[in-house]
C-alpha cells in the first residue's frame, strides 16, 4: 500500500491564483450569453448621473462667485473662478490646508493599514482556527458594531486628555487601529476562499502556522484587503466627529479644516465647495488606480466559490 506525498507548500501557493481564476472563468461563462437591453443601459446611465452630477455641482459653484449660489438665473456652464478660490483655500491662515492635508493622508493610510492587518490576522483565527469560544467570541465583535461612536466620546475624550494626547493626531489613530466590521468581512471571505485541504496539506508539508497564514491566507486573501483598506481609507478620511472633538486648528484633519471656511458670519460658498472639491481630489485618484481591486474585491465577497 503506498503512500501519497502532499505537494510541496510552492506548488499550493502557485495553485492559488490558478484555481481563483477558474472559478471566475466558471462564473463569467454562465452570464457571457446575456445581451443587456435598453432599460439596463438607461439604468446605469441614471445611476451615473446621479452620482456624477454632486461633483459637477459643486464645482458649478466653486468655479464662480458668492453671488453665484443666490442666483435665480444661474449658468449651468460653469465660471472662470476656480483656481482663484482654489487658491485662497490653499492660503487662507486660518485653515492651515497643507498641514491639514498630510495629516488626513498619514493618519487615513496608517488607520486603512493597520485595519488590513489585525483584521486579516483575526480573520484568519476565526476562520480556519479551531478554539473554545471563537463563535461567541465572533459573535461579540460584530456586536460591537451595533454601538455607536457617540456613546464612548465622552469617556474616550476624558483618557486622552489624561494622556496629554488632545490636540494631536495620535488621538484620531489610535481608536481606528480595528475594526469590528473589518474582522467580520475578512473572516466571511477566509472561510469561503481557502479550501481547509490547502491548510492541511500546508502542515504536514512541515509548514508553521505562521507561514501557511503568509502563504496561503495572504494570497487569498489579497482581493478582500484591497477592498477593506479602500473602504477603510475613505471612511477615515471622511470623518469628521472625532477629529473635530480632539483635534486643535493648529494640527487639524482635511475636513476639520475646511470646516473653518464656514465659521464666519458670512460664508463664501464658492470658497467653500472649491475647498471640498479639493478634498476629493486624492480619494478620485485613489479609485482611479485601485478601482479594479476594488470592484475583484466586492465581486469576490458576493459570490460564493
Amino acid at each position: 500500500m503506498s503512500i501519497s506525498t502532499p505537494p510541496p507548500l510552492a506548488t499550493i501557493e502557485e495553485g492559488i491564483p490558478q484555481e481563483a481564476a477558474r472559478r471566475r472563468n466558471n462564473r463569467t461563462t454562465k452570464i457571457r450569453g446575456y445581451r443587456p437591453g435598453f432599460w439596463v443601459y438607461a439604468g446605469l446611465g441614471i445611476v451615473i448621473l446621479s452620482a456624477v452630477f454632486p461633483y459637477y455641482w459643486s464645482f458649478l459653484i466653486g468655479s464662480g462667485d458668492s453671488s453665484t449660489i443666490n442666483d435665480p438665473n444661474m449658468s449651468w456652464i460653469p465660471g472662470g473662478n476656480f483656481i482663484a478660490n482654489a487658491t485662497s483655500v490653499m492660503n487662507d491662515p486660518a485653515v492651515n490646508f497643507w498641514p491639514a492635508l498630510w495629516n488626513s493622508i498619514y493618519s487615513s493610510t496608517l488607520i486603512a493599514a493597520a485595519v488590513v492587518i489585525t483584521s486579516t490576522l483575526a480573520g484568519w483565527a476565526f476562520a480556519k482556527l479551531r478554539f473554545r469560544g471563537s463563535k461567541a467570541l465572533l459573535v461579540f465583535v460584530v456586536a460591537t458594531m451595533a454601538v455607536p461612536m457617540q456613546l464612548g466620546v465622552v469617556p474616550l475624550y476624558i483618557l486622552f486628555a489624561d494622556l496629554g494626547w488632545t490636540g494631536q493626531i495620535g488621538a484620531i489613530i489610535i481608536p481606528a487601529l480595528t475594526s469590528a466590521f473589518g474582522v467580520f468581512w475578512m473572516t466571511q471571505y477566509l472561510q469561503q476562499s481557502v479550501p481547509d485541504e490547502l491548510i492541511e496539506a500546508a502542515r504536514v508539508d512541515g509548514a508553521s502556522m505562521i507561514r501557511t497564514f503568509w502563504v496561503i491566507g495572504v494570497t487569498a486573501a489579497r482581493p478582500a484587503a484591497a477592498m477593506l483598506f479602500l473602504f477603510t481609507f475613505v471612511g477615515a478620511w471622511n470623518n469628521f466627529f472625532w477629529p473635530f472633538i480632539v483635534l486643535d486648528r493648529q494640527n487639524p484633519t482635511l475636513p476639520v479644516a475646511l470646516s473653518l471656511l464656514q465659521s464666519n458670519y458670512f460664508v463664501d460658498y464658492s470658497v467653500v465647495l472649491a475647498g471640498v472639491l479639493l478634498s476629493t481630489i486624492p480619494l478620485l485618484i485613489l479609485f482611479a488606480f485601485a478601482g479594479k481591486q476594488l470592484v475583484s474585491g466586492i465581486m469576490a465577497g458576493a459570490v460564493k466559490g
